[in-house]
C-alpha cells in the first residue's frame, strides 16, 4: 500500500458507522440516507460495517439491538465486538463487571430492557442479574455474541478501537482490538492497513494517514457518522440532532 492511496476492491462499497450507543433514532436516520445513497451510486456490493459499541448511554439500547438484527436480514451488514458489548455480556455473570457498566452506561440499557436495577425490588447485584436473564431476549445475547473481533476488507482494517503497533494483523488481540487508546492514537508511522476506528470521541471525524477514527459521539454530540469507501474515493455520511430534529449531511473526505 505504501506509495499508493487506499482502496476498496473494485465492485464494492463500504459503509462503515461508529459507535452508535443506543441512539436508535440517530441510527434509523443515517441507515434510511445509506439505503438511499447506496441505490443512487449505482449497482455495488454492498457492505455496511457496525463499528461496536451499539448499546450503553443513549436511551434505546434494546431498539438498536432489535434494528441491527432486522437490518442484517436486508442487507450485508457486519457488526464488530466494541468494549461495552464485551462487558454487557459478562455483566450477566459478574457481578464486579455488572457494577462497573452500570456507572458508565449501561443503566440505560437496561432501562431499554424494562429493568430499573434502582428500584427496591432489585435489592443487589445478583437480583439485577436474575431480572436481566429473564427479560433480556437470549436472541440479543447470542446476537452480540457473535460480532467479530474485526474485519479487513483491501487496504482497510475496521477495528472497535484500533490496533496495537508492531503487531502483525493475525496477531491482534481482542483486548486491544476492543479497548486501545494508546499507543495507538499517537502512531505516527504506517499500518499494514488504514485502520477504520471508532472508541475514542471527536466532534467530527479523525482523518490521518495511518487511521480514521469516527466515533463523533452519538450520544454526546448528536452526531453519527458512516464512512463510505468506494474504489479510493472516500466520504461521509452523517445523521446530527440540531435542537430536536435529525437531518443527514454529506460530504467529501479531506483526504480523498
Amino acid at each position: 500500500m505504501p506509495g499508493r492511496p487506499a482502496r476498496v476492491p473494485e465492485g464494492q462499497r463500504v459503509y462503515a458507522i461508529g459507535d452508535i450507543h443506543g441512539r436508535l433514532d440517530l441510527l434509523a436516520s443515517l441507515a434510511a440516507a445509506i439505503e438511499i445513497d447506496d441505490r443512487s451510486a449505482g449497482h455495488a456490493d454492498t457492505t455496511v460495517l457496525l463499528l461496536g459499541d451499539l448499546v450503553d448511554r443513549g436511551m434505546d439500547s434494546a431498539g438498536v439491538v432489535d434494528f441491527a438484527l432486522d437490518w442484517r436480514e436486508r442487507r450485508r451488514v457486519r457488526i464488530l465486538m466494541g468494549n461495552h458489548e464485551e462487558m454487557f455480556l459478562s455483566s450477566f455473570t459478574d457481578p464486579y463487571m455488572l457494577g462497573n457498566i452500570l456507572r458508565c452506561g449501561g443503566r440505560e440499557t437496561l432501562l431499554s430492557y424494562g429493568i430499573d436495577p434502582d428500584h427496591a425490588d432489585l435489592p443487589t447485584l445478583r437480583h439485577v442479574q436474575a431480572a436481566m436473564e429473564a427479560r433480556i431476549p437470549a436472541r440479543h445475547r447470542e446476537f452480540m455474541a457473535s460480532f467479530e473481533d474485526m474485519a479487513v476488507i483491501g487496504d482497510y482494517l475496521f477495528a472497535h478501537a484500533g490496533i496495537e503497533p508492531g503487531l502483525p494483523v493475525e496477531q491482534q488481540k481482542p483486548q486491544s482490538l476492543r479497548w486501545i487508546r494508546e499507543p495507538f492514537l499517537s502512531h505516527a508511522g504506517p499500518y499494514s492497513h488504514v485502520v477504520v476506528h471508532g472508541h475514542t470521541i471527536r466532534h467530527e471525524a479523525q482523518e490521518m494517514p495511518n487511521r480514521i477514527g469516527i466515533d463523533t459521539g452519538a450520544y454526546c454530540y448528536g452526531r453519527l457518522t458512516a464512512l463510505v469507501l468506494e474504489g479510493t474515493g472516500r466520504r461521509f455520511i452523517q445523521a446530527v440532532e440540531r435542537d430536536g430534529t435529525i437531518a443527514t449531511e454529506t460530504r467529501t473526505a479531506a483526504t480523498a
